[in-house]
């Protein structure tokens, strides 16, 4: 993929990042993620976004995570996130944000900073993942095995969809959407989000994907 990136894109990277920590929750470079926001602290955090970069580190946490205990809980959270961009909101009647985040780079965290209105904070790193600020590139993938592995993996999962705008949906943003929205583990979300690029990233989905079938599979089978 080129890593040719304008300058002004680059510039727009924060050098502090707010983060919001959800469990089994992806955003990817691209991608775009509705939240539900109503914890004060959170309230707080995006207070603060939408009055200086508008970005937010989406994050997992993580039993075994390594940027330090700071949170009054003691959450640990994985190394690596994804800074997304808040690109709507709407402040409910009761109190709440429903935010739109589109997301723009990966990030790891270099240092993490002094708890604020009680949200975490890091300097995030995103030299690693200067590809994602370019045009994706076309890729190559096993398109026909993974729609059709999807096909009985949404089945299996209960899943409604549609099928014809899928099939439409160009190779990149199919893989990105599908990583996103498919109801995959923490730690499986984790892989994917680190993945290379998206024909890296199509591969484990397929893995993913048809290593589930094979489980309801046997598991029917032993029924």
């Amino acid at each position: 993929m080129s890593t040719s990136v304008p300058d002004n894109i680059l510039g727009a990277l924060p050098a502090e990042l707010p983060l919001f920590p959800l469990n089994g929750v992806l955003l990817l470079p691209r991608g775009t993620l509705p939240l539900n926001v109503f914890e004060p602290r959170y309230l707080a955090m995006v207070d603060a976004a939408l009055a200086g970069a508008r970005m937010i580190g989406i994050i997992q946490p993580a039993a075994d995570g390594t940027i330090g205990l700071s949170a009054p809980d003691g959450t640990n959270l994985y190394r690596t996130g994804c800074a997304g961009r808040i690109t709507g909101f709407q402040e409910t009647e009761d109190g709440r944000y429903l935010l739109e985040l589109r997301g723009i780079c990966r990030f790891d965290a270099a240092e993490e900073l002094e708890l604020r209105d009680g949200y975490r904070r890091i300097r995030p790193d995103f030299s690693p993942y200067m590809e994602d600020l370019a045009p994706p590139d076309k890729i190559s993938i096993e398109r026909e095995r993974l729609l059709n592995g999807l096909k009985g993996y949404f089945e299996a999962q209960n899943i409604a969809a549609d099928w014809d705008a899928l099939v439409k949906t160009p190779d990149d943003r199919l893989v990105t959407t599908l990583s996103m929205v498919c109801p995959f583990d923490s730690a499986e979300k984790q892989v994917l989000l680190e993945a290379a690029g998206d024909a890296q990233r199509c591969k484990l989905l397929i893995g993913f994907i048809e290593s589930t079938l094979r489980a309801d599979n046997g598991n029917t089978s032993l029924n």
